[in-house]
């Protein structure tokens, strides 16, 4: 019930947000500038979740302008570009982490409400929009499915450094995609993006079964 609670209020949060963009996308500055004005009045800090969150990046101005169609080729190529230069990788040079930690971190969707005790851990909730374990019965299909992740393509250093890198921030490889920024917006650490690595690459998990 608690995660179906989330879906509805992120689905709500998404509408807004499309409203804007749709004002934007018609240049009429105006009426988006009230709509801005009127989430800042209406939305309140609530612990972790404060009013900082209704200002937006660059990516995310540059796809709420574009939302609903296709962000020109140039300009995703130089916010690809952009966001793959934040990517942070492992110092220790591995990308691999425990594929059974990676797993509770897909199925956990805590993290980042105000609700939350922002001392434990986030989670992926990678379950919502994708399917990868052949075992688990419930799971989104906005995302691609990606079971037998790490047996269809290898686990070359390049294979896996993307992999990374795609969990860590995959606007750096599509520009305005829907699955969130875990790395960039501090959403997961980085043990936990190589947790969830080994869950995608690990010949023993069970993604790739």
């Amino acid at each position: 019930m608690k995660m179906r609670n989330r879906a509805i209020l992120f689905g709500m949060s998404a509408l807004a947000l499309a409203g804007c963009a749709a004002m934007d996308a018609g240049d009429s500055s105006d009426a988006r500038a009230k709509a801005v004005a009127l989430m800042e009045k209406d939305f309140k800090t609530r612990g972790q979740a404060n009013v900082e969150r209704i200002k937006q990046d660059d990516l995310q101005a540059l796809c709420t302008r574009y939302a609903g169609g296709d962000v020109p080729a140039d300009a995703a190529k130089r916010v690809e570009a952009a966001q793959l230069a934040t990517v942070k990788y492992p110092v220790d040079g591995h990308y691999l982490g425990d594929w059974k930690a990676g797993e509770k971190i897909a199925q956990t969707g805590t993290g980042k409400q105000w609700s939350d005790d922002p001392k434990m851990p986030g989670g992926g909730n990678c379950y919502a929009c994708h399917e990868l374990s052949p075992k688990e019965l419930s799971f989104g299909t906005i995302g691609p499915s990606l079971r037998g992740y790490g047996r269809a393509r290898g686990n070359s250093v390049d294979m896996l450094r993307y992999t990374y890198a795609k969990v860590y921030n995959p606007d750096a490889f599509n520009a305005c995609s829907s699955m969130p920024r875990f790395g960039h917006q501090g959403i997961l650490s980085e043990q936990q993006i190589k947790d969830v690595v080994a869950l995608l690459m690990d010949p023993a998990s069970p993604v790739n079964q």
